[in-house]
């Protein structure tokens, strides 16, 4: 990192038109898993005014109430969930894919792909500054919004947050950005003030703003048009709000919408664990682990660590541990994770690893890699 440089992570809520379509896949998975744990699911939501579309590839026992999950998630996110016109076009997996999948003595990975995962030492969720800050400012304004804090937020909206680092350590907020929707009648200097009062100064306590922040509440004036009435939705394109805010490598894969066996999933989540549990047992202070797997090969066909110099001990040992500690097959992740429970819909907003009480995001493998890497890096030192 540079002498000073300035880093930016943005969140929305989980009214945001591209958040509620996850929301709305996470749900059918759950629904899926609640009746059939080895359900495969690969579900896509596209929303628009008027008009919401589920569509994918669902192979479970039985098939849950698509319509009906749509139309009650769609309305405990603050918007009218008989509205619209709903339509589900479904089938089962490929039966080629199930084969290469589910046709071996252990399960394959759904697909191929990269899948990264990082922590660092910078914040108690030991993720970095501007993702955390962001997550807490849409957080609160969906908490403003419910409990009526603000009379006459709307469910829609986003938040930015840009931390200007010396040195390697968050030094200053540089800018706040906060845009949400609301009613007709509420005048915009009234929003503004409440909005920074109830949302932005509270969420600013570890690094206050100072006279030089720049603060831009709902800097297009009006924002009374929200959802899928303002803008199209659609599931997993909302990857960097999702992960690290753009801050770290990304494969390129959602996460939403998608069973277990799908690496995007459960190879993104094992890669987030496995890094937290690195940083937390104090082996290094920033850590990216990477995944890569070939669709149908139950071991990945790679895994590096990179601790960008900060570890106690050298990179190929720490790689040379986590392969000895984790189990990184499809069904490893799975049972190590609890992927094949109905979980997702419950961490699908606001980042997927800001939820303390997310399986990915124990820290008890702390002990055991310190164990391992030692004896790791005494064969190496023995040589």
């Amino acid at each position: 990192m540079k002498d000073s440089c300035i880093l930016t992570a943005e969140s929305v809520t989980e009214g945001h038109p591209d958040k509620l379509c996850d929301t709305v896949a996470d749900a059918v998975v759950d629904a899926c898993l609640t009746q059939d744990a080895a359900a495969r699911v690969a579900c896509e939501v596209m929303a628009t005014a008027g008009k919401i579309i589920a569509a994918g590839e669902i192979t479970a026992a039985k098939l849950p109430d698509i319509p009906a999950i749509i139309c009650r998630t769609v309305r405990e996110a603050g918007y009218g969930g008989s509205d619209y016109e709903v339509e589900v076009i479904t089938h089962e997996q490929s039966p080629d894919i199930a084969e290469a999948v589910c046709g071996g003595t252990e399960t394959g990975a759904g697909d191929q792909g990269i899948l990264y995962g990082f922590a660092c030492d910078e914040t108690k969720e030991l993720l970095p500054l501007p993702v955390v800050l962001a997550h807490r400012l849409t957080r609160l304004l969906t908490d403003a919004r419910r409990q009526g804090i603000i009379p006459g937020l709307r469910p829609d909206g986003k938040a930015q947050v840009s931390v200007e680092y010396r040195f390697g350590v968050p030094y200053r907020i540089a800018a706040v950005v906060v845009s949400c929707q609301h009613e007709d009648n509420l005048p915009l200097p009234e929003l503004r003030r409440d909005i920074l009062r109830h949302v932005i100064r509270p969420a600013m306590q570890e690094l206050p703003l100072d006279e030089h922040t720049e603060v831009l509440i709902n800097p297009s004036g009006r924002f009374v048009q929200g959802g899928f009435e303002a803008d199209t939705g659609l599931t997993g394109r909302k990857l960097m709000v999702d992960t690290y805010g753009g801050l770290v490598p990304h494969g390129g894969g959602a996460l939403s919408g998608k069973d277990g066996t799908k690496v995007d999933r459960s190879g993104a989540y094992m890669a987030r664990y496995i890094a937290k549990n690195i940083v937390a047992a104090g082996l290094a202070k920033r850590c990216t682990i990477s995944l890569a797997y070939a669709i149908g090969k139950a071991q990945p066909v790679a895994v590096t660590v990179d601790t960008e110099y900060t570890g106690i001990y050298s990179d190929d040992v720490l790689e040379q541990a986590v392969r000895t500690v984790f189990n990184l097959t499809p069904d490893g992740m799975i049972g190590t994770l609890g992927l094949d429970q109905p979980i997702f819909r419950k961490f699908c907003n606001y980042g997927h690893f800001t939820h303390a009480d997310a399986p990915w995001e124990r820290t008890d493998m702390t002990e055991v890699l310190e164990c391992v890497c030692r004896a790791k890096d005494m064969g190496v030192s023995e040589r």
